[in-house]
């Protein structure tokens, strides 16, 4: 199943910055289905959060507003924007190919590994009656997986926050990450000391440096997979005049 909209990773719980505690194997394809719990939390329209606690508003749409909130996989911060496969277990009501859905905030619920948006919950129904029942149980027997997030013909990209400021403040999020990869750093090349400098995970996936070199920026992000870690490097920088709430093409894919 295709991400029906761009994928604007906004998280937004105050964390220290962490690296994933997340092995390579744990992003491989081939990984089982592991069992867990999953509930629902409630909104008029039946997208995001009720009243953005955790997301930007234009989060509540992403992929349809099939997401989730999540915990142990929230890991840090490093998992948000993370897709995973959702299944239920009830016979004659669920729908055999369960729901994609992306990990867009952190939320506890009673043992569940998932609160999902009411439609995402409803998709797991074979039919909308099937649905309407299925939310009588309040909380269900689920099995899940890791899968990777699909953004055909669409690059990486960087958007710059609202709250920077040219030249003193800069903060950015990775949109578009293709795959099974969650980003575990991003650095800066500093031309007067020869060195990459690495950014500050803030909240999420938003990571920020104070008193940017003036000129172009040149970054690099690390990510973590199946077969390894990896740095990758964009193709083109981010021009000299860069610009809060403006978005900046790597020219790279991650599938």
């Amino acid at each position: 199943m295709e991400l029906k909209h761009q994928l604007g990773l906004l998280c937004v719980i105050l964390l220290l910055p962490a690296l994933s505690s997340a092995t390579n194997k744990d992003y491989c394809p081939w990984n089982p289905y592991k069992n867990s719990r999953a509930t629902y939390y409630g909104t008029r329209d039946g997208y995001g959060t009720p009243k953005y606690i955790h997301t930007y508003i234009y989060i509540r749409t992403v992929n349809d507003g099939m997401v989730a909130a999540v915990s142990g996989l929230w890991n840090d911060g490093v998992g948000c924007g993370a897709c995973y496969q959702v299944k239920c277990k009830v016979p004659k009501l669920c729908n055999v190919n369960g729901v994609t859905v992306v990990a867009t905030d952190y939320g506890q619920g009673d043992r569940t590994d998932f609160i999902l948006s009411p439609r995402a919950f409803n998709s797991l129904g074979v039919s909308p009656d099937a649905s309407k029942e299925l939310k009588k149980y309040g909380t269900l027997d689920i099995a899940y997986k890791r899968v990777p997030c699909t953004y055909p013909g669409r690059n990486i990209v960087v958007k710059v926050q609202e709250s920077s400021s040219n030249p003193g403040y800069f903060a950015v999020v990775l949109q578009n990450l293709g795959g099974s990869y969650d980003v575990t750093n991003v650095e800066l090349w500093e031309d007067s000391r020869k060195q990459w400098s690495p950014l500050r995970r803030v909240y999420g996936a938003v990571f920020d440096y104070a008193n940017p070199p003036k000129g172009q920026l040149f970054l690099r992000f690390q990510v973590i997979g199946c077969y390894g870690t990896y740095w990758q490097i964009p193709k083109k920088p981010i021009p000299a005049d860069w610009k809060p709430k403006i978005t900046y093409d790597t020219g790279l894919q991650l599938k």
